[in-house]
C-alpha cells in the first residue's frame, strides 16, 4: 500500500468522479484508476463502484475512508516534522549541563544561537558529570557542557570552550578577605563546607592533604545554594569556580599555591552523526567569543588536567 494510492482513493471518494480526482491529484485519469486498482487488490476487495456517470462507495469503501485519512494525515505530519527538523524548525537540541557550571559564560551563547536559529527548541538539563556522559551515550542528550580533572576517554570528543581558576568563597568580614590571593596553607583549620557535585572535590582533598592542611568538616551538601547560604551565614569557607554564580555579600579570593584550573569543554559522543540543529550549535558554540579562547579551531581537543 502507497501513499499516492490511498491519495487517489481519498480522492475519488470525496468528489465521487474520477476526472475531476485526477484533476486535483494532478495525474491523468488511467493512472488515478490503476493506483486505486492495486490499493483495491492489496484490501482484498472493491472500494469504488462506477456505474455509467454514477460512482459510489462500496460498503468496504466506506469502512476504509477513515482508516486511510487517518493513514495520510500521519504521512503529511511525518513528513512536515521531517521538513521542519531539516530545517531548523522546530528542531529539538537537548544539552546537558554540569550543575556546578555557572550560566554567566553560556547564556551570551544560548541568547544569539536563538536569535539565529529561533526555530531549534534547546531543552536543558542539569547533572554531575558521570551521569552526563552515560546519558550523551544512550542518546538522552546531544551535546553536554561539562568539565572533568582527568582526561576524558575516547568514546567522546571534547572541544574546549574556557578555563576558569578555582576561588575560596569567603563569609563577610572573614580574616583572609583583604588578602590577594589565599595559599592552601592558609585554610588550615578552616570549616570547611563540602559541595559534593564538586568534579574537583577528590582533587582539592589530596591536594591539602598533600600539604598537610586539615579541615574542620562543618557541612556537606549537593546543594548550591545551601552551601552558599552557609558561608554567609559564617559557618565555613568552601571552594568555587570563579565564574559561578554567588549570592551578594559573598567574597572570593584566588586560591593560589597551588592554583587550580579547570577547563570547560562541550563534549559528544566520538562518531556520532550531528542533526541539522546539532552542526549550527556547533558551529556558533565554535564563533563565540569566550574570554581567553577566541574562534575554536575545528579539532577537538581533550579535557586538560589541574596545572
Amino acid at each position: 500500500m502507497e501513499i499516492h494510492q490511498i491519495r487517489y482513493f481519498l480522492a475519488v471518494a470525496d468528489t465521487l468522479n474520477f476526472t475531476k480526482a485526477a484533476e486535483r491529484c494532478h495525474v491523468t485519469q488511467p493512472a488515478l484508476t490503476r493506483a486505486i486498482q492495486k490499493l483495491e487488490e492489496e484490501l482484498g476487495g472493491p472500494l469504488l463502484r462506477r456505474e455509467r456517470n454514477l460512482t459510489h462507495l462500496t460498503d468496504l469503501g466506506r469502512m476504509m475512508v477513515p482508516h486511510l485519512e487517518r493513514v495520510l494525515e500521519g504521512s503529511e505530519a511525518a513528513r512536515t516534522t521531517a521538513s521542519g527538523f531539516l530545517n531548523l524548525d522546530k528542531a529539538p537540541l537537548r544539552l546537558g549541563v554540569m550543575c556546578t557550571i555557572g550560566p554567566q559564560r553560556c547564556v551570551g551563547l544560548l541568547a544569539h544561537f536563538n536569535r539565529r536559529h529561533p526555530g531549534v527548541e534547546i531543552e536543558l538539563h542539569e547533572s554531575v558529570p558521570s551521569r552526563l556522559l552515560d546519558e550523551l551515550l544512550e542518546g538522552r542528550h546531544n551535546i553536554a557542557i561539562l568539565a572533568l580533572p582527568e582526561a576524558i576517554d575516547g568514546r567522546f570528543a571534547a572541544v574546549p570552550l574556557y578555563r576558569e581558576r578555582f576561588v575560596v568563597a569567603l563569609p563577610p568580614g572573614h580574616r583572609l578577605g583583604n588578602s590577594a590571593g589565599v595559599r592552601m596553607t592558609d585554610l588550615d583549620g578552616e570549616r570547611y563546607l563540602s559541595r559534593i557535585n564538586c568534579e574537583y572535590y577528590d582533587a582539592l582533598r589530596n591536594l591539602r592533604r598533600a600539604q598537610g592542611v586539615s579541615f574542620v568538616d562543618a557541612f556537606r551538601s549537593e546543594r548550591e545554594d545551601w552551601v552558599q547560604s552557609m558561608v554567609l551565614a559564617g559557618m565555613g569557607i568552601c571552594f568555587v569556580p570563579e565564574y559561578a554564580t554567588l549570592f551578594p555579600g559573598i567574597e572570593t579570593r584566588p586560591l593560589v599555591d597551588p592554583e587550580i584550573v579547570r577547563e570547560v569543554c562541550a563534549v559528544t559522543v566520538a562518531g556520532r552523526r550531528f542533526s541539522p540543529a546539532m552542526v549550527a550549535f556547533l558551529g556558533e558554540l565554535r564563533r563565540h567569543p569566550w574570554p581567553g579562547v577566541g574562534v575554536i579551531p575545528e579539532k577537538a581537543t581533550p579535557i586538560s588536567t589541574i596545572r
